[in-house]
């Protein structure tokens, strides 16, 4: 984790008036680590050779592939009340294409695996046959480790906040990155997988978690919010910033 990411983790939680102010504070974070940084500035510039693509794909494909488990442990995080455990599980039915084989995430995902990496033989499963590396592992490990012990707001602030709140944003800038011309040579990436989390799944699966937290408005109650959200958000900046010295390594 880089220093910047230690210091916002370790200053003085604001009191926050609006949870609209949350969203901002995890936001701007957000925007200086994750958009700003590293993975995806390098991306947009076409910096990354064939081979570095080729590693985030397989990377990647196990960190979407976890993410329904992600999803499964914010359900079992939070009080059995429809009002907490059907968002999560709405979103966790888009990740199942919502009862359409066709539509599963992991067949999407697919599609764009095998456009920068038809060399690696995946099963019917869709699992590529390639080492997991620590970045991919420890983002996982993070998430599923925090919802462990997380209250029934904190889960939800995670998923919500720290992770829908932003991810249509971070999927559409990777899908605009891999149209770049320099992925495009000889064969086009499929960016079929990141523009439709872009453009529809995220946006909405964030409404659904916001609709839960605006319920929560006391200045603790909203720190509680934004630690959790911050927390999250942050492992994942340090997932991109880790897998992008890995694929610099390549």
């Amino acid at each position: 984790m880089s220093q910047t990411m230690n210091d916002l983790m370790e200053q003085q939680v604001p009191v926050f008036q609006t949870y609209r102010e949350v969203e901002q504070a995890v936001m701007a974070a957000v925007e200086k680590e994750i958009i700003n940084g590293r993975f995806l500035k390098t991306l947009h510039n076409g910096g990354y050779s064939a081979a570095q693509i080729r590693e985030f794909a397989l990377q990647y494909s196990y960190y979407s592939r976890n993410f329904p488990r992600v999803l499964g442990a914010a359900v079992a995080a939070v009080e059995p009340l429809d009002r907490w455990w059907v968002p999560l599980v709405d979103n966790l039915w888009d990740e199942a294409g919502r009862g359409n084989p066709k539509g599963y995430h992991s067949k999407m995902y697919r599609t764009f695996l095998e456009s920068v990496a038809p060399d690696v033989a995946v099963s019917d499963e869709h699992v590529p046959d390639y080492p997991v590396g620590g970045a991919t592992q420890k983002a996982v490990k993070s998430f599923l480790s925090f919802l462990k012990s997380a209250t029934t707001l904190e889960a939800m602030a995670a998923v919500g906040l720290g992770s829908e709140l932003f991810a249509g944003l971070v999927m559409g800038e990777i899908g605009q990155g891999l149209r770049h011309p320099n992925y495009n040579q000889e064969t086009r990436v499929n960016v079929g997988f990141w523009m439709a989390h872009a453009d529809e799944h995220e946006p909405r699966h964030y409404q659904l978690c916001k609709d839960v937290l605006l319920d929560f408005s006391s200045p603790e109650e909203l720190q509680t919010i934004y630690r959790a959200g911050l927390t999250i958000a942050l492992s994942e900046a340090r997932f991109y910033d880790e897998l992008y010295e890995e694929m610099i390594a390549k």
